[in-house]
């Protein structure tokens, strides 16, 4: 049971940063902007938390920073996406290397390898459920997560009820389903691509804060490890559902406790288990791609 209760946590664990890139990324995604600058501005987030707690000793300071950090790269693709025009798919790319680059200069010219907080203890930010964390094997899955995982899956909720249940969230779906109807109707489009893409920009800066600071106190480069493009497959897989692309983005969560745990067993091999969430992701993508195939022929044969 030990393992199965590891696994269990570890999957929330995981799952947080993807579900907080998933849920912001669904807004651009409903925007008709594919936001491949998720990995970005999640790694800047993460970059940004940790230096700023590391020189000032104050993580909500941190956590501030990284969300304004990612706000500006969030500006910029806009920016050069939506007022530019240009096309989102070089320029997220674009910013994915330069979050990099920033953070490689930055260690450099600090030289060190990576920026460990050591006047912290991540276990002090683990918050404890009061009747939740003494229910046997539910509490010590549920219970002692810090504060942003937690924030993640309210997300979940709040952005679905931004989505469908607001005015904003609905014209955000008429800007991305069609764009010269929402112009004819008198609405900013601009406006609303550079706000979806803004809250996307917010919940990676949390993702990236969770991920580094809150979780293991410390930031080495590219620690992100691909999150961001998992995030844009679970998207994709639940069609830009909030709530089925958190359950693909926990399932990708899962993938990565798995491959965590396993390896533990696994003696010289357990590199091996590291492949898991990305084989994982390609095997869901093409059940996800078949079945939507199959869904769209039988739709027009029905349509015949």
């Amino acid at each position: 049971m030990d393992i199965i209760g590891n696994i269990l946590y570890d999957t929330i664990y995981h799952s947080a940063p993807i579900i907080l890139c998933v849920i912001g990324g669904i807004f651009a995604y409903k925007a008709n902007v594919l936001n491949i600058a998720l990995e970005g501005m999640m790694l800047i987030g993460a970059f940004v938390s940790t230096l700023t707690a590391f020189m000032t000793q104050n993580i909500a300071l941190g956590v501030l920073l990284a969300v304004l950090a990612a706000l500006a790269f969030g500006v910029v693709f806009s920016l050069m996406g939506v007022t530019f025009k240009g096309n989102v798919i070089i320029i997220g790319l674009a910013i994915n290397l330069l979050a990099s680059a920033i953070a490689k200069f930055v260690l450099v010219r600090m030289n060190t390898s990576n920026i460990t907080l050591s006047f912290m203890n991540v276990a002090d930010l683990k918050l404890h459920i009061p009747v939740v964390e003494n229910i046997p094997l539910v509490g010590s899955i549920l219970s002692d997560h810090p504060l942003i995982t937690y924030i993640s899956f309210l997300g979940i909720f709040f952005m679905w009820v931004l989505m469908y249940k607001t005015r904003f969230g609905i014209y955000v779906r008429v800007v991305g389903e069609n764009e010269d109807a929402a112009k004819s109707i008198g609405l900013k489009t601009d406006f609303y691509k550079y706000a979806a893409i803004l809250i996307g920009a917010v919940c990676c800066g949390l993702a990236g804060a969770n991920l580094s600071t809150e979780r293991l106190g410390l930031f080495t480069n590219d620690m992100t490890a691909g999150r961001g493009f998992i995030a844009i497959a679970a998207i994709y897989c639940g069609q830009g559902s909030p709530t089925l692309s958190a359950i693909y983005a926990v399932v990708f969560g899962l993938a990565r406790a798995l491959s965590v745990n396993l390896s533990i067993y696994a003696g010289p091999a357990a590199g091996l288990f590291d492949v898991i969430p990305y084989v994982i992701m390609v095997c869901v993508l093409t059940v996800v791609s078949v079945l939507k195939h199959k869904n769209n022929k039988v739709r027009g044969f029905k349509n015949e």
